[in-house]
């Protein structure tokens, strides 16, 4: 193995030198024996200007580079240092390539050296990290780097990453090794010699490996760790509790003693007995938590309580991931930490987001040679992954997700389960953390998994009779998609091309070579199978692509906030020669589908006499394939009912993506009410529901909650704690009153508008500033007028689906600038945490209306209006003010807090029913007047 690196970085004035870009600065460090031993850098004289945008970057300006050597003059240092060396770089093909051309440019021949880079190394080593941008992971790994896009601060900072990468890989046990040397050829790193002296290495020490994971079928799986002794109970079964919180929330109590500075909050203490008793008396319960009342605690206390004492599980549910990793990553363990008795805790999660180690083993079994170079990565990555993960869920690892990905082949989604003949059973770690939940005090899960307990036969949850709902507002929406069906295109495609009917790696092609492999004769025509699947698929791509058009001709379609067209339909009451087509091919679908599973369930039935004297794989085989078979039923029922049935009780909606592929079309049907089906399904089977959320009270008053999730019959208690904030002195409501009409003016003309608004106010202001918008059309206009007004670059303008990342590289950019913008919709209405420093000033540019004519709330509106009812005020209203409260939190965060919040939406304050949202508020100061007016007042505030 070559123990020399060099590795490089260059700064260039573009990215194409055939275009005239050169190089304006060299960074170089060499690594001997893993160690650096060189450094080399200098400054390049381009022969040609800087772009400023360039020297903006860089720092590096035509002044600086007057006097330096030209590339040529470089050229033999460069050439010295790479010789016998491994090239290493962070995005090689990017360094290597210009290099490659600028040499060729000079009249030398190509560089022929092996390379590295470290992106691609990152990716397979370090799998559970969120970027792999240089900039970032230096943050995220805390290596030092002083002066990044500068060639040798970059080229340090990547030999440490370097460094750092190797010393991984000689701590990864044998076997991975030797997995990851199969895959190495298809890498761009040419890893192939150091992963073969790391194994003939490791292949005189690997007994010492069977301590630390679990060698099993080729594969190398960190063990378990083993949970310490529990201590005995304080605790004793005469306490109450009330002096068991006494002795915990006291002065001088665990609770107090587990904070540096504990605030002893009168809401908290509140929640907390009002939780003991809800369980105590069985009853179900709505408690309103203000912002920083300290809800997380306020019921995991009592629920450890009352599952310790009672020895009855009780399962906390969340809406979000944030959330469920604040319980576990901050509650729980502070929970667990001031309890005088020990308390176990699990997390669920649906299925899927666990990998199943059988279907992997076979992935990896079927080599790579017909794999793509991201599929190929993700195999590797997730093998390191294997030596690192307890839980085995998909939120710790960075891989693409979604239908196509790797991991969709590769989750645990019950379709090729083996039940107890899966080799790997003992070891599934989806079956493991059923088993912890099976003992644990306490449950944690989410609404989507807790709604699928609530509809299938076999439950998924333990049992369990009494629960806390937190982030409630989200209960009825949730429990609405799980009551409901959908299907597109690729969900029946995907089940159809796992079979295969031409392809060798197909499902039904392994299973006519696994019966002729074990004679077993077969009762049904291979030939006639696969036409019937071929034919299959072709209708269904007409079949779509009908449906696709149909939106499109309806001039009823509207748009909903991800830019797609729906249309609201009703099967039996459409008409026209392409509807009847429609009709007519769905038909054709739901015939040839019987056919075809009819068949496919019949080759499996050849099997039965010779099942149990096949092996594993061919078992795992014809497992798999009654798995997928299973779910193309389960899609084409779902087809089936969706467009040849009709329900009087849902709602039926198509959405098609209008630049889309011609088949991408989805199919929806929701409950129009789930209020009713909630009461017999889930709160009538359980002796205690907690609900809690920040938002759940209309001007103080649930109805509007009880009507939705069918609990008016429950004798259902409800209680309102206020936040402990004092919004008097900590927080302004700012209505400018020199904004137009919604009605008075076109969408671009407020557009305009509200950008100019926008800019005055961060034009004015210090610090950061979030602008919640209710449309992603709208923000993607305010985004563009606000840019084309900032002159400078002083401003960092955010936009969320404009700069790219996820909503937590958003964030971490927007707290980066001293003075940013970010412009944010949908789910940054909720669930994203800026104290302090971190935000001043809220902008709320429209009342959160939802659009009447989304299908779903169209469909409620009509039936309000059937039944007597106001549908705005019944319907409409309720659902904003919960929005508007959930947006206006996110300015006070702590009692240390203080900011304001502009609504730039005249409504608010001209209409009856703006009153509403202003009383939904807690006692905020609220100021009218011109926004320069307002301005002013904000800044001799602050």
């Amino acid at each position: 193995m070559n123990n020399r690196f060099v590795v490089i970085d260059i700064e260039t004035t573009g990215q194409s030198v055939a275009q005239g870009d050169r190089i304006i600065e060299i960074g170089a460090v060499v690594i001997e024996d893993e160690e650096a031993v060189e450094s080399f850098c200098t400054l390049v004289n381009p022969e040609r200007s800087i772009p400023p945008f360039i020297e903006e970057l860089t720092g590096i300006s035509d002044e600086m580079v007057k006097g330096a050597p030209t590339f040529h003059q470089c050229i033999p240092e460069l050439m010295s240092m790479l010789e016998g060396a491994v090239f290493v770089a962070h995005n090689v093909h990017f360094d290597l390539s210009f290099l490659q051309k600028l040499l060729e440019h000079e009249g030398y021949g190509p560089l022929l050296v092996p390379i590295i880079d470290t992106v691609e190394l990152s990716r397979i080593l370090l799998p559970t990290e969120e970027s792999y941008k240089l900039s970032a992971l230096t943050e995220q790994l805390g290596l030092e780097h002083e002066n990044p896009h500068r060639a040798d601060s970059d080229a340090k900072v990547t030999a440490d990453l370097l460094l750092l990468l190797l010393q991984k890989l000689r701590q990864l046990p044998l076997m991975t090794l030797q997995q990851l040397e199969l895959l190495s050829d298809s890498w761009i790193s040419d890893m192939g010699p150091i992963l073969r002296q790391l194994i003939e290495k490791k292949m005189h020490d690997h007994a010492r490996e069977e301590e630390a994971f679990d060698i099993y079928r080729q594969l190398a799986i960190r063990k378990p760790v083993k949970m310490k002794p529990q201590e005995e109970e304080i605790i004793t079964t005469t306490d109450t509790f009330q002096s068991f919180k006494d002795r915990i929330t006291q002065e001088g109590g665990s609770l107090s003693k587990a904070f540096l500075t504990y605030e002893w909050r009168q809401g908290q203490l509140k929640m907390m007995e009002v939780v003991h008793e809800a369980f105590s008396n069985n009853e179900h319960v709505l408690i309103e938590a203000g912002t920083g009342t300290g809800k997380s605690l306020a019921y995991l206390l009592p629920a450890a309580y009352f599952a310790h004492m009672e020895k009855a599980p009780v399962v906390i549910s969340t809406q979000t991931i944030p959330l469920q990793s604040q319980l576990l990553e901050r509650d729980i363990p502070l929970l667990q930490k001031i309890l005088p008795f020990p308390i176990n805790v699990a997390l669920l999660k649906g299925r899927n987001h666990y990998l199943s180690l059988w279907k992997f083993e076979q992935a990896l079994a079927r080599g790579c040679e017909q794999d793509s170079y991201d599929t190929i990565l993700a195999k590797a990555a997730i093998l390191v992954w294997l030596t690192e993960t307890e839980r085995g869920d998909r939120e710790e690892l960075n891989l693409p997700t979604g239908p196509g990905s790797f991991w969709a082949t590769v989750e645990s989604d019950g379709v090729s389960s083996l039940g107890k003949y899966d080799p790997w059973f003992s070891r599934c770690f989806y079956q493991r953390a059923r088993m912890q939940a099976a003992k644990a005090d306490l449950i944690i899960t989410n609404h989507a998994l807790l709604c699928t307990d609530m509809v299938q036969k076999n439950g998924l949850l333990p049992s369990f009779k009494q629960a806390v709902i937190d982030e409630a507002h989200h209960f009825e929406e949730v429990a609405s998609d799980h009551l409901g069906k959908q299907t597109d295109y690729y969900s029946l495609y995907y089940f159809i091309q796992r079979l295969g009917y031409g392809d060798k790696e197909g499902l039904l092609d392994r299973m006519f070579q696994l019966a002729a492999k074990e004679d077993v004769k077969l009762t049904v025509d291979e030939e006639k199978v696969k036409t019937i699947l071929q034919e299959c698929q072709l209708e269904l791509d007409e079949l779509f692509r009908m449906l696709h058009r149909y939106v499109l001709q309806n001039r009823s379609s509207s748009k909903s906030d991800v830019g797609r067209l729906s249309y609201r339909y009703e099967s039996f009451r459409e008409q026209g020669t392409l509807w009847e087509a429609i009709l007519e091919s769905g038909m054709r679908v739901h015939l040839m589908m019987k056919e075809g599973i009819k068949k496919l369930e019949l080759v499996l039935t050849c099997f039965h006499d010779v099942y149990d004297q096949l092996s594993f794989f061919d078992q795992g085989l014809l497992t798999d394939a009654k798995g997928v078979i299973d779910r193309l039923q389960e899609e084409e029922n779902n087809l089936y009912e969706l467009l040849l049935e009709s329900d009087p009780n849902a709602v039926y909606w198509l959405e098609i993506e209008p630049r889309g592929a011609k088949n991408a079309t989805f199919l929806y049907s929701r409950p129009i009410e789930v209020g009713e089906s909630l009461a017999d399904r889930f709160f009538a089977t359980k002796k205690s529901v907690v609900l809690t959320s920040a938002t759940l009270s209309i001007k103080g008053s649930f109805d509007y909650q009880m009507e939705r999730l069918g609990l008016h019959d429950f004798g259902v208690r409800t209680e309102s704690i206020p936040s402990p904030f004092s919004y008097k002195e900590q927080a302004r409501l700012l209505l400018p009153t020199d904004i137009p009409a919604i009605k008075d003016v076109s969408e671009e003309e407020y557009a305009q508008e509200v950008a100019i608004k926008i800019w005055r106010i961060a034009d004015c202001s210090s610090g950061r500033i979030l602008v919640l918008f209710t449309s992603y059309e709208m923000l993607k206009q305010v985004y563009q007028y606000v840019k084309d007004l900032s002159m400078d670059d002083s401003l960092a303008l955010i936009g969320q689906g404009i700069t790219s990342g996820s909503r937590a590289k958003l964030m971490k950019a927007f707290k980066l600038h001293e003075k940013a913008i970010l412009f944010g919709t949908s789910s940054f209405w909720e669930g994203i945490d800026l104290p302090g420093n971190e935000l001043r000033c809220l902008v709320i540019v429209r009342l959160p209306f939802a659009p009447p004519d989304q299908p779903l709330l169209k469909a409620k509106l009509d039936k309000a209006e059937e039944e007597g009812k106001n549908p705005f005020r019944h319907i409409s209203l309720p659902q904003a003010i919960i929005r508007f409260k959930q947006g206006f939190g996110r300015l006070i965060r702590t009692n240390q807090d203080k900011g304001s919040v502009f609504v730039l939406d005249k409504r608010i304050a001209t209409t009856r029913y703006g009153r509403a949202f202003l009383e939904s508020l807690p006692d905020v100061p609220v100021y009218k007047g011109t926004l320069e007016s307002l301005i002013e007042a904000h800044k001799e505030w602050m």
